[in-house]
């Protein structure tokens, strides 16, 4: 059986948030930020993190878990992504990768190597 992953990206204030919200609770899924900003904490200000009422009780995955002096790369976004989805497809929830970092969501829908690649 194929399993189901939902990506919602596209510009900054478009309305990405509410409408992955809104489809979660449809659809029963769960979301999964692609936002190279809104990984880190105490960064809510400037990164436009949704608020807990934004959330509309929808659980969002990979948003505020990483001090602001650490590295993350996108192969790191990759792995955590995918370790996710796998997570949420395996107890039958919808994926819903949403945001803006083109490079996150290349990563996760095409074969892109990162091996060799030191981080900049």
């Amino acid at each position: 059986m194929k399993k189901n992953v939902l990506i919602v990206t596209g510009p900054t204030a478009t309305g990405k948030t509410a409408l992955s919200v809104s489809l979660a609770q449809r659809l029963g899924g769960e979301i999964i930020s692609a936002d190279s900003m809104q990984i880190y904490s105490e960064m809510q200000i400037g990164t436009a993190r949704p608020t807990k009422e934004e959330m509309g009780n929808i659980p969002h995955h990979l948003m505020g878990f990483l001090p602001p002096n650490q590295e993350y790369t996108a192969a790191r976004y990759r792995s955590d992504a995918f370790a996710v989805m796998q997570k949420l497809l395996d107890r039958n929830v919808l994926p819903i990768v949403t945001g803006g970092t083109g490079l996150y969501i290349h990563a996760l829908t095409y074969d892109l190597d990162f091996s060799g690649a030191a981080p900049d």
